[in-house]
């Protein structure tokens, strides 16, 4: 860290390094810039791929986990309904006294 501040001190001592450095970077960018892009575009595209994969396995497993829970809540529906079913005849047996009749 010592060493950047002190290439950092020596730049802010004259204006005609910093005047020097900005002429250099602008030379050598028309260069590197093209280098650097044509070696990053397939790193991008293999992170777009894998962020696609990654996507589209995100869909799959919420697609499951729905499905899944529907199950569930139309089997806790079914087996609310033969409670609610159960304790229906039960009250209506109690009320007749078990005479289906109801006499």
């Amino acid at each position: 860290m010592a060493l950047l501040n002190d290439i950092l001190k020596g730049f802010g001592s004259s204006w005609v390094s910093n005047v020097m450095v900005g002429v250099g970077v602008a030379l050598v960018a028309p260069i590197v810039a093209p280098a650097l892009a044509a070696g990053l575009r397939p790193l991008a595209k293999a992170v777009l791929k894998e962020g696609m994969k990654a996507y589209d396995k995100g869909v799959e497993v919420l697609a499951e986990a729905g499905e899944q829970l529907s199950d569930l809540v139309a089997e806790a529906r079914s087996e609310l309904d033969a409670t609610t079913a159960a304790e229906a005849h039960t009250a209506a047996s109690a009320a007749t006294n078990g005479n289906p009749l109801g006499d």
